[in-house]
């Protein structure tokens, strides 16, 4: 366990956190591809506070898709879950925010460093106070375009469920329920307007084994009923032509994501990036052990 000074926009000081640590969250022990330490800014306790639902959704909503964010966090905030998202820029920030003002606190999960959150601004000024920012990047790491989908794994990972609101067809949203659905939690989704780019990707979730749910009250009571078990198993297919060095490098191999990595003298993870958008569209398949296959190889 490690503390520092913050730099930059967050003043309240830091903590690093290893999965020796009591504060280590159990549910990052059950995942793959888990953290070997986290960085904390806010409210180091809201990590033993359980249950813990993620609301995801796009960062272009549509007011629809906002009001469903705002009614869903609001009703789980009072009924006592904690909301999980990802502080993003439309209905991650929605979230957090009708968490906050239900006057429960809320978890975000950051591709940056905790002390420079990304976007920086009032919520994330309250996040600290009033909740808790998470990152598993050192402190002045700037936001990087391929952590973000890495870091929806943590998301997912510490959430007993995944509730996407909004979400286009090839959403990072849809990667946080591919997480969500291989470390066996449930996946919950709004359904919108048939003819609305942004309900693509949650009927696309629904039609693939997502729980479709239309109330807070519907999808409590699915979640807690099951015990959790529930939630949109299926893998997410999608066709595509296209070819990149990294399916290349698999076309007859089942490898890792660092012997990819060696073999094609790239960082880790911008190649891990690459699997899991790849996974998300059927063109890779995941094995126990960290391997990766074409599909159909």
């Amino acid at each position: 366990m490690r503390a520092s000074r913050p730099s930059q926009g967050v003043r309240t000081p830091l903590l690093q956190i290893s999965t020796a640590s009591e504060l280590w969250p159990q549910a990052l022990t059950e995942i793959d591809a888990a953290p070997e330490s986290l960085w904390l800014a806010g409210r180091r306790d809201l990590l033993t506070v359980s249950p813990r639902v993620a609301i995801v959704g796009s960062r272009s909503p549509t007011p629809y898709g906002e009001d469903q964010a705002r009614r869903f966090a609001s009703a789980l905030a009072e009924a006592g879950v904690l909301v999980v998202s990802g502080m993003a820029r439309g209905i991650d920030s929605t979230a957090h925010g009708a968490a906050l003002d239900a006057g429960a606190p809320t978890i975000a999960v950051l591709g940056c460093g905790v002390d420079r959150p990304w976007p920086a601004g009032a919520l994330s000024d309250r996040m600290t106070r009033e909740g808790l920012l998470i990152s598993e990047y050192e402190p002045g790491t700037p936001p990087r375009r391929h952590h973000f989908p890495l870091r929806n794994r943590i998301i997912s990972g510490l959430s007993s469920a995944v509730l996407v609101v909004e979400a286009a067809w090839a959403s990072g949203s849809l990667i946080t329920a591919r997480w969500a659905a291989e470390q066996g939690r449930a996946v919950f989704a709004i359904p919108g307007r048939v003819d609305h780019p942004m309900a693509r990707g949650t009927h696309r979730l629904i039609r693939e084994g997502a729980s479709l749910v239309e109330s807070p009250e519907e999808l409590m009571g699915e979640l807690f009923a099951s015990g959790g078990a529930a939630g949109a198993q299926k893998r997410i297919r999608a066709s595509g032509e296209r070819t990149t060095p990294v399916l290349e490098a698999l076309r007859g191999e089942t490898l890792t994501a660092d012997e990819l990595a060696l073999r094609l003298e790239q960082p880790v993870s911008p190649v891990l990036t690459e699997l899991v958008e790849w996974e998300l569209l059927g063109r890779v398949l995941r094995h126990p052990g960290g391997l990766y296959s074409l599909a159909g190889s």
